[in-house]
């Protein structure tokens, strides 16, 4: 009955159109507003969409907040089980080292621009100050997040161990058995248990939570043993992990090729050459300025405050002049556009 009441209204508006302008122009005339009601339903599913978007990714940003600063009082967070990706597509960086382990499902990311895929008791150990971008999970993905806190990772490295920490550099993934993977969850837990206590309770709480630090980190590197293994023989890729870790610690103050091509004891012009066999065809100066870009878009989003001169002075940029133009060729526009047009603007 409805939709032969509505073809009957259908009919009769089409008649009054016909009777005002004729049978061509009514028929013009229609199309126009059946093309005007798509319009404004494309509209108003883009704003919802836009808003969606903006949501969760003001959900991310609260999130990723909140758990810089649980580690900031804690020293080490533990979340037991993390249901896919907040937000993908979208460049993240962490002042702590970040400790991910596969439970179930797939996942993809971008690793320092490179892919990386994580499967089911892969384990991850994403180092401070390196970028992830999440890009695609399976709808069952599932892991365990270990926050780690930078500082109390560096007293461990200086007081106790004798070695550095270059295999997470080397690569971040490293697939584990289902021994190893309950082994690592069972070390998270006590570290977790430790943590959560503070220096009046438990009077030895920081050197417990080096020590235990210092036991995780031997297993896991025992674990990684045939995976860097292959990563030793694979000069290439080794290389290019080294630079990037380069970039990570000198990017404010350097923005040169010659700069860490000296510092890998390359030539520059060899090392270019050696890099864009790992990078498929990404030279190194794309690579530096792409990270830069990064970092500034970063500190845009979290700070939309802050001004571009602000900007260009936290990241070590001489002028505001200097830093527009240097984000414009990474980006194709200036960062003034970049914070107009960013999605807490819609």
């Amino acid at each position: 009955m409805d939709l032969l009441f509505q073809n009957r209204y259908k009919i009769t508006a089409f008649s009054s159109y016909t009777q005002l302008f004729g049978t061509k122009n009514a028929t013009i005339f229609s199309l126009f507003i059946v093309i005007n009601r798509l319009f404004v339903a494309y509209v108003k599913k883009k704003q919802y969409l836009c808003g969606k978007i903006l949501s969760v990714m003001k959900k991310t940003e609260t999130e990723f907040t909140d758990l810089i600063r649980f580690v900031e009082q804690k020293d080490l967070v533990l979340e037991k089980e993390v249901c896919g990706f907040a937000v993908k597509g979208v460049d993240m960086t962490f002042p702590h080292v970040i400790i991910l382990l596969c439970l179930r499902g797939y996942a993809s990311a971008l690793y320092d621009m490179k892919e990386e895929h994580v499967v089911k008791n892969m384990l991850s150990v994403i180092m401070p100050g390196h970028i992830m971008r999440p890009m695609d999970c399976s709808d069952d993905f599932a892991y365990m997040r270990v926050a780690i806190s930078s500082e109390i990772l560096v007293e461990v490295k200086n007081h106790i161990l004798g070695h550095e920490y270059d295999v997470f550099h080397k690569s971040p993934n490293c697939q584990l058995t289902d021994v190893q993977a309950e082994r690592v969850k069972a070390l998270a837990e006590v570290l977790s248990a430790i943590a959560q206590h503070d220096m009046n309770e438990l009077m030895l709480r920081r050197q417990m939570l080096q020590i235990q630090l210092a036991i995780a980190y031997e297993f896991i590197h025992y674990y990684r043993r045939e995976e860097d293994k292959r990563w030793d023989k694979t000069k290439y890729v080794d290389v290019y992990n080294r630079f990037a870790d380069l970039v990570v610690a000198h990017y404010k103050e350097n923005r040169n090729v010659n700069y860490y091509a000296e510092l890998l004891n390359y030539d520059q012009q060899y090392f270019t050459k050696l890099f864009r066999k790992v990078s498929g065809g990404v030279s190194p100066l794309e690579w530096i300025q792409q990270y830069v870009a990064t970092q500034a878009k970063l500190l845009m989003d979290a700070n939309p405050k802050q001004t571009v001169k602000e900007t260009a002075y936290e990241l070590g940029f001489p002028s505001t002049a200097n830093f527009c133009r240097y984000f414009k060729r990474a980006t194709g526009i200036y960062p003034q556009a970049y914070k107009e047009n960013r999605p807490s603007s819609v």
